[in-house]
């Protein structure tokens, strides 16, 4: 915890200076994103996770249980279906299905891309309760939030663990894990660099780190950049294409697109 004496200190310095001190103080850099376009309006009204791939768009909406696959250039929806999910918040794709964080009966679902029917189910790990907001707001037990396909191995973002797990798809091991940034780990994407990023939706951030969890560098939206209606929105899915985060906002149904750092 930073003393009040510091944090004045650090209030005082100019931009150049403040960047320069935050990377000191955190051991890594921290970026402001510089512009932050809204792509379109998803079909759901809760899109809490993303997935891209040459086909397009996969978006699961949590309010529904049902996932789209849209066209990048507006929004258009190619495909889309229900699931046997319990309000997901995470969609990725091994080459052949779709894996869906299923958080409220906390389950790992690989459903077939075509039709969503189930083909597996797999407990998540690190389920809990979360560790934001008050009890009798969040009273209940989660499970995993952001995922993503890797060299034969699930990512699963989890945000009552505050944990990133490594899992075997065959029978839902955990082979490895580490500490997520923050308290409220959400989506997650992989750089063109191989590097693995999360988003934070309470930091308003995106963290990129290495295989071992050793943060690289912080991208924060800005400040009062996307809102609606006066209020600050927070990413929630989040997933990589052709140089760019693209992020849902839950709670109004819309994605944004924002550049990788260079």
């Amino acid at each position: 915890m930073m003393a009040r004496r510091d944090l004045l200190k650090f209030a005082a310095l100019p931009w150049a200076a403040l960047r320069a001190h935050a990377a000191t103080a955190t051991g890594f850099p921290t970026q402001i994103a510089g512009r932050v376009d809204r792509a379109f309006r998803t079909p759901g009204a809760a899109p809490n996770g993303l997935q891209a791939t040459p086909e397009g768009l996969w978006i699961l909406d949590q309010a529904t249980n049902r996932v789209a696959l849209v066209d990048y250039k507006d929004g258009r929806v190619i495909r889309q279906f229900d699931t046997d999910t319990d309000k997901g918040s995470g969609i990725t794709f091994d080459g052949s299905a779709l894996w869906i964080a299923s958080t409220y009966n906390r389950l790992l679902v690989r459903v077939d891309p075509q039709t969503g029917r189930t083909l597996k189910k797999l407990p998540s790990p690190g389920s809990g309760l979360v560790k934001w907001g008050p009890r009798d707001a969040h009273p209940q037990p989660t499970g995993a939030h952001g995922l993503e396909w890797r060299n034969g191995e699930l990512w699963v973002a989890v945000p009552p663990a505050v944990r990133i797990f490594v899992v075997n798809p065959q029978d839902g091991a955990v082979r490895r894990s580490f500490p997520a940034p923050g308290v409220r780990p959400h989506g997650v994407g992989w750089d063109p660099d191989s590097a693995f990023w999360c988003a934070e939706s309470i930091y308003r951030s995106f963290f990129k780190m290495d295989a071992s969890g050793r943060i690289l560098m912080q991208l924060m939206l800005p400040a009062e950049v996307p809102q609606k209606d006066g209020v600050v929105l927070q990413p929630h899915g989040m997933t990589i294409w052709n140089r760019e985060f693209w992020f849902s906002v839950a709670e109004t149904g819309e994605v944004y697109r924002v550049p990788l750092p260079a």
